[in-house]
């Protein structure tokens, strides 16, 4: 009669268990917490996940929102001490979400998810190997969730995400496309992208604005149409007021896209107020911005990150713009400060890093007229950088790296006023000086001819343009300059 008893007991426990079945409800609640981390009010959606935890204790979606949170914190702040406090969670949230039913179009994708988000911020964290192996397990099951799940389209919008960016990876990485066993092709991913964006379907409805953001990028990175990414913007009317993260992203392509005056208004204007995350990288996108302009308090801003950002991204740039701006203030005390430090913070990851540190080694500085015409023509004053390069000739520099981007940037800065031709002029001036020199000029110069051939529909020359600048070899940003070179002729083979 005891055993009969104790089995009893077990039995109806195992029922309760079983009744309790795990579920992904994306309910209301979790809509307005997801909306909330999306615009980086974290604490507002995270307030409201621990709310739907207690009331629907077996519904998983609040552990994968959390994810979101996390990631955007870890990813823009890189704070290892918060890495380290949170990376367990990364397991505990995949076994949560493998604790759901397997028949729902959320078992593979919240997985795939949380993989991808903590790929992007092992990256920040230096730890490549694991990165590419949490993308690769992500695309796997994000592909697989596509074959059961065909009218699924939230996996579209990671899917199509990852594949746009595939086909396009430079040389220098080329271990990781080779490791992902993965090739890409912009059309198609751009594709699915787009097919999420636009859908009725009410599922697609809820990741709108998350494949906004992700759109946004390709489309200026990838396809290179950056007129098309203002008229996206403006035409899905992208809340940069009240949506933090897309105020960071719309000053971002402003920043490279020689719109410094638009990426200022943005970043003054947005909503400022204590609900939202701090977001340390917003120093570094306005002091870029006010650099560019001229504006004396820049170095205010980049200040702010260089002593409040925790990590190891863009450190080592932002120390350059710093240095400059006290150079073209005649403070050479300061100046040198900010250089020295340069060989001792943040990382080379980036090819604006990398540079930083090689011009830093160098103990040269940038001809001041030269340097001050570069920054206004980044933030988009091409009429005043265009004035002051008309002040001098090439015969008036000294070194041929300053006669090279004397030739280089009256190439841009036409290029930009829409003079096309006097464009070409200057870029194969600066293509047959400098094809075999360490300077990125020559193979940039290549990479815009392209662009101006590809605009005319003249894929030949576009073809050549893109193919010389992938063939120039140890020049500086090699790997941003191949990928953008690839991608072109990716669009031009149709890809």
């Amino acid at each position: 009669m005891r055993i009969l008893f104790l089995l009893g007991i077990l039995l109806s426990v195992n029922v309760g268990v079983a009744a309790r079945q795990k579920v992904y409800d994306f309910n209301p609640k979790c809509r307005q917490a997801y909306e909330a981390i999306m615009a980086l009010r974290l604490d507002q959606g995270v307030a409201l996940l621990e709310e739907e935890k207690k009331q629907h204790p077996d519904n998983l979606m609040p552990y994968f929102l959390e994810n979101y949170a996390d990631f955007f914190t870890l990813f823009f702040n890189e704070d290892p001490a918060l890495y380290a406090q949170k990376k367990w969670q990364r397991a505990d949230r995949l076994a949560r979400m493998e604790q759901g039913p397997s028949n729902s179009p959320y078992y593979l994708f919240t997985q795939a998810a949380i993989r991808f988000q903590w790929g992007m911020i092992r990256v920040k964290f230096s730890e490549r190997w694991d990165a590419v192996w949490e993308i690769r397990k992500a695309y796997q099951q994000l592909k697989d969730n596509q074959k059961k799940f065909p009218n699924f389209l939230p996996n579209n919008m990671l899917a199509g995400a990852m594949q746009t960016v595939f086909g396009t990876i430079p040389e220098g990485y080329r271990w990781i496309s080779n490791t992902l066993g993965m090739k890409g092709g912009i059309r198609q991913g751009m594709q699915q992208v787009q097919q999420v964006i636009d859908s009725n379907d009410e599922t697609a409805r809820i990741f709108k604005w998350e494949a906004c953001y992700y759109y946004c990028y390709l489309k200026l990175f990838i396809e290179n149409k950056p007129e098309d990414v203002w008229g996206f913007i403006q035409k899905y009317q992208m809340d940069t007021k009240n949506n933090y993260l897309f105020a960071l992203m719309v000053a971002n392509i402003a920043m490279n896209n020689q719109k410094a005056t638009l990426g200022i208004k943005v970043l003054t204007e947005r909503n400022d107020s204590a609900q939202y995350e701090e977001i340390y990288y917003v120093y570094y996108l306005m002091g870029n911005l006010k650099l560019c302009r001229q504006d004396e308090d820049a170095n205010v801003y980049l200040q702010k990150f260089v002593e409040r950002f925790k990590g190891k991204f863009y450190l080592k740039e932002a120390l350059q713009r710093l240095s400059w701006y006290y150079y073209l203030h005649n403070n050479m005390d300061m100046a040198n400060k900010y250089r020295k430090m340069i060989e001792t913070k943040g990382n080379t990851e980036t090819d604006a890093d990398k540079q930083a540190l090689k011009d830093a080694k160098s103990g040269r500085w940038p001809h001041p007229l030269m340097l001050k015409a570069r920054l206004l023509s980044d933030g988009g004053y091409f009429t005043e950088a265009l004035k002051l390069l008309q002040t001098k000739k090439a015969a008036d520099f000294a070194l041929m790296e300053e006669k090279l981007e004397y030739a280089y940037r009256l190439g841009r800065i036409y290029d930009e006023m829409g003079q096309d031709d006097n464009a070409l002029t200057m870029y194969e001036v600066t293509v047959r000086t400098g094809a075999n020199r360490p300077e990125y000029f020559a193979a940039r110069a290549s990479l815009q001819m392209g662009y101006i051939y590809e605009k005319r529909n003249d894929k030949e020359k576009a073809r050549k343009c893109y193919q010389t600048c992938l063939d120039m070899k140890g020049h500086d940003y090699k790997n941003s300059l191949d990928q953008r070179a690839k991608a072109g002729i990716q669009r031009l083979n149709g890809g």
